[in-house]
């Protein structure tokens, strides 16, 4: 558990550069990878996870960062819990390097009772078995089970970690992230600029992400992948 808090606290985060118009990542211990913004790869995975109980999807935002030495590429996997979900993602990473961040939605804090592993969502969850279930089975299948597993003390653990600083950057990737002056920062190509109008205008029309890419999902793909280039 140590080790794995350790990987957390100590792991630095992949930051994005506006002005540069480029992505930083720090991968154990190897010199800063600088991968310019339009040659970043964007995919969603979709596939199904078979538990004892039913067949759930699972998807997730990849990004991936080619390393132009080695030519390397390393993956960032952000789970979600929807396709809209994981498109959304990557859709407010790429407003935020196109538009800035007065082109984001002012976040909406949700209700702590619907976020895994705070101690409200442990409440929320043992009041739903409690409803479902006789009371003997409650005890047994769940009093008894979580007091074991310590009771709401990994809640507090979980939640110490993720409170923990996470913003640690080497000597040369913070000078890579000081601001440039107006006439130094990077814009943006031309191909860009064409191929973000023409989505533009197909969203005009009606369409979606998935419908200008032509994509479909089957009813019961192995995995598929979505490409949000």
């Amino acid at each position: 558990m140590f080790r794995i808090i350790r990987g957390i606290s100590t792991r630095s985060p992949v930051r994005f550069n506006r002005q540069r118009r480029e992505v930083a990542l720090i991968y154990r211990g190897d010199p800063p990878v600088i991968v310019p913004w339009e040659e970043v790869i964007a995919c969603v995975s979709a596939s199904k996870i078979v538990t004892q109980y039913a067949v759930m999807p699972s998807f997730a935002l990849m990004i991936g960062l080619r390393n132009a030495e080695s030519g390397d590429v390393y993956w960032v996997t952000i789970p979600s819990g929807t396709l809209s979900h994981a498109v959304g993602e990557w859709e407010a990473i790429r407003q935020y390097m196109e538009e800035g961040p007065e082109a984001l939605p002012t976040p909406v804090l949700s209700d702590e009772q619907f976020q895994e592993g705070t101690v409200a969502y442990f409440h929320f969850c043992r009041r739903g078995y409690r409803s479902r279930h006789w009371w003997p089975r409650y005890v047994w299948g769940f009093l008894v089970i979580q007091f074991c597993s310590g009771w709401t003390i990994p809640c507090h653990i979980a939640q110490w970690i993720n409170r923990r600083p996470k913003a640690l950057f080497p000597t040369s990737v913070l000078d890579w992230s000081k601001p440039l002056p107006s006439a130094q920062h990077a814009h943006p190509s031309e191909a860009l600029l064409k191929e973000s109008a023409e989505v533009r205008k197909a969203y005009t029309k009606g369409q979606t992400m998935l419908d200008y890419y032509k994509i479909k999902f089957t009813e019961q793909p192995p995995e598929a992948v979505v490409a949000a280039e």
